[in-house]
Formats: C-alpha cells, structure tokens, sequence
C-alpha cells in the first residue's frame, strides 16, 4: 500500500492506533519493540505508522516510561585488554536486543564508581553491569537494589548474596596451570602480582591446591604482590629473580602482569620457556603474538562478556527469576612460555 502524502498535522500515538485498529497501549510495546506483541498485530502497527508518517520519540517514550534502553557497564581498568575484549562481547549482546551501551571506566577508583553509578541512574538506565572497583563495599549490591535497577556483576564477585555474576573459575584454572608446571618438572614455581579482593585470593588458592596436591611446601617469599598491570608484572619478575634459591617458573595472576614479567626477563638477556617458564591468565588475543607466545589459561573473555549480558536481559525480562550464575570453565593454551 502507498504511503500517503505528509501533513502538516502532527501524527500521534492515537492516529497509528486508530489506522491499526488496535489500542494505544498496544501501539506503544510495538514500537518500543516488545516481545509481547507479535506476528500479524504488530506488522499491522508497524505498516500503519509508516503509512502515516509516524516517527517514534524514544526519548520522550523513555522519560515517560522513567526508563531508557540504555544499558550501563562499568569497567575497573579499560587499560587491561582482556576487559576490552569483555565489552565486545557485552556490545555485542546488548546491540542485538535493542539495547544501547553507556560504557564508564573508574581506573580502579571506588569514589569515581560511585559517581559513575549516580550518572546511571540518574539516566534512567534499563539494567547495570559492573565489573567492581578494588576494595568496592558489598553494600554497592543493596545500594543498587534499592534503585530498581537490574544488576549483573561480572569478572570480580563481591562474596556470598543473591546478585547475579558472571566470571571465569580462577581457582581452577591457576590450579592446572601450578599442576602442568609442576608435572613439567618445577620444584620452586612463583606467582606474580594481584594485591586483594576475592579474584587474588581464589587464583592464590588454586596455586597453593596445586602445590599441597603434588607434595610441595607453600613458601610465602613466592609469592610477589603487585598491582594486576604491566608495570606491576615488571616490578614483581624482578623481585622474584631475586629470591634465592632461584625460582625456575611462575604464574601471572593475569595475562598483562605476565607481559610486564617478559619485559623483565627480556632486560636481563632471559627468555621465557628457556631460561624460566611462564604462565598468564585470560589468553588475551596480545598472548598468542607476544615474544615469545605466552602460555595462558583461557576464560574467552569476549565470551564471557556475551553470557553476562545474557543474564542481564534475562534479569530484565524476568525479575523475580532465581540467581544466575555463569563459570567460564578454564582451558591450558601451551604456547613457548610454558
């Protein structure tokens, strides 16, 4: 059917309802693309505002409804790869249901999340995604309860409650890497960065597990705490090689400590894999083209990113649905590091 001439009258809501021959609700879940309307209703409202010229206001549908189809994802460190890599698949979910993305980093800084989860809710945000902030309170998750906001918490978990979290099992995965070091031959294995929180200390246990699994002491000077970056990897390498008896492998506490340790090595004329073994953690697209390739436990992160949002969506949809959790389930990538 063609569409007919424009007019200098303004086209509403009621003029699509009354030309569809269904209800002024019903035309507003179709356009705001619900899944509650479907099949021949909802082709009959779409074909009828287009016949009239209909133009839907989302922000004003938004301001109405004190809500918006904007999803906000709070990031800890936007620096670190692996967490790019997380939003992609985050963007990527999100796109496909209709949603928009409002991405904030907080460098690692509480007070700055706390605004940022201000900004969020002050746009009327559908549903919140937060990869918490070290040292973030647990009282964040009644905080943004209490807003009628949809929360999924991804990567760091902030301890036992009912939120929603997505993550990978660090226990598990340091554990195979400590366990294929140790089935390689290594007496003195290190474990290099992390400072705090639940992450650092389930990648510590899983080392320790490995180590009282296979018959080894624990030594606590293995153990170098830096912060998760590349310039902490640096900083804990060249404490580790300064420990004696010398260690002969380590584990990063994630892929960029571990890229920061191979800078380190480089500038003493080592090689890791040859003079000392290496192991990251989150297999980053950067580890299979560092020098040399860097043996990783592999979470796939955008992966990750992807069920996260899923489970946001399904928070949204459903409400009242019981906690969901996703494991991403921890693979060994060998590479020449390791």
């Amino acid at each position: 059917m063609a569409t007919r001439p424009p007019s200098t009258r303004t086209i509403t809501i009621v003029d699509v309802a009354a030309e569809a021959n269904v209800s002024k609700s019903t035309v507003s879940l179709v356009l705001k693309g619900s899944p509650l309307i479907k099949g021949e209703t909802a082709d009959r409202v779409k074909e009828a505002a287009q016949r009239l010229g209909y133009v839907y206001n989302r922000r004003a549908g938004e301001l109405r409804g004190n809500a918006s189809n904007a999803i906000g994802v709070v990031i800890n460190d936007l620096m670190n790869p692996f967490f790019a890599e997380i939003l992609v698949g985050i963007e990527r979910k999100l796109v496909e249901a209709g949603y928009v993305v409002l991405m904030a980093h907080t460098r690692e800084d509480v007070v700055l999340q706390d605004k940022v989860l201000q900004s969020m809710r002050e746009q009327h945000a559908a549903g919140i995604m937060l990869c918490p902030a070290l040292n973030t309170p647990r009282s964040i998750l009644k905080t943004v309860q209490s807003w009628g906001i949809p929360l999924t918490v991804f990567v760091r978990n902030l301890g036992p409650g009912s939120y929603d979290f997505a993550g990978g099992d660090s226990e598990r995965g340091v554990y195979l890497a400590t366990t294929h070091l140790i089935e390689a031959g290594h007496k003195r294995i290190g474990f290099l960065g992390g400072q705090n929180g639940v992450v650092f200390t389930q990648r510590l246990s899983g080392y320790k597990q490995a180590l009282q699994a296979h018959g080894m002491e624990f030594k606590e000077e293995l153990v170098i705490h830096a912060n998760p970056n590349r310039e902490g990897g640096h900083q804990a390498m060249n404490a580790l090689l300064a420990v004696t008896p010398p260690v002969t492998a380590a584990v990063g506490y994630n892929d960029i400590v571990a890229f920061g340790a191979l800078s380190a090595l480089g500038e003493k004329g080592l090689r890791a894999g040859s003079d000392i073994a290496l192991f990251g953690f989150d297999n980053v697209l950067d580890s299979a083209h560092s020098n040399p390739p860097l043996s990783t436990v592999d979470i796939r992160p955008s992966e990750l990113g992807e069920q996260a949002a899923a489970i946001l969506l399904q928070r949204i949809q459903n409400p009242n649905a019981k906690r969901m959790i996703y494991t991403s389930a921890p693979e060994l990538v060998i590479r020449q590091t390791g």
